[in-house]
């Protein structure tokens, strides 16, 4: 099928590429439909787009490229609304707020997107009693490689 990204034009994909978001995400409950879709040329970051707003698409980037003692503990009723059997299954995500420049940019490591690869099911999940940043600069990462 054919979706329409603002950031990436005309995409076809999968309907088995399909995720749902039971609850939609944050201020988008109504978007309960998405797809993780690669930008050609960019391993790092990926594009959460709904299936039905081409205007509702998120950057998105692996949390552990940016800290290495990041850690989620998800409750229960997560874990079972999203069918997590084990932790192979999921892959986790952090949405980008991004900023110009783009090394201005920055991470919520306080809400990660959580995906069950096999079940195909998502949620983005406000990490309770967790000290982690809403807005992690992505440039704090690129100095400390550098260093």
């Amino acid at each position: 099928m054919k979706i329409q990204s603002t950031i990436l034009g005309v995409v076809e994909v999968s309907e088995s590429e399909v995720l749902t978001f039971e609850n939609g995400l944050p201020g988008f409950e109504d978007e309960k439909n998405f797809v993780l879709l690669s930008i050609e040329g960019n391993e790092v970051y990926q594009i959460l787009q709904s299936i039905n707003s081409k205007e509702v698409g998120f950057v998105t980037a692996n949390p552990y490229l940016f800290t290495d003692d990041y850690t989620i503990d998800l409750d229960e009723s997560t874990v079972e609304s999203l069918n997590i059997e084990s932790e192979e299954d999921i892959i986790v995500l952090t949405i980008v707020t991004v900023k110009e420049p783009f090394n201005a940019s920055t991470v919520n490591l306080k809400a990660p997107v959580i995906i069950n690869t096999k079940s195909k099911k998502a949620k983005q999940c406000i990490l309770e009693n967790m000290e982690y940043p809403i807005r992690y600069s992505i440039e704090t990462n690129m100095q400390k490689d550098k260093g």
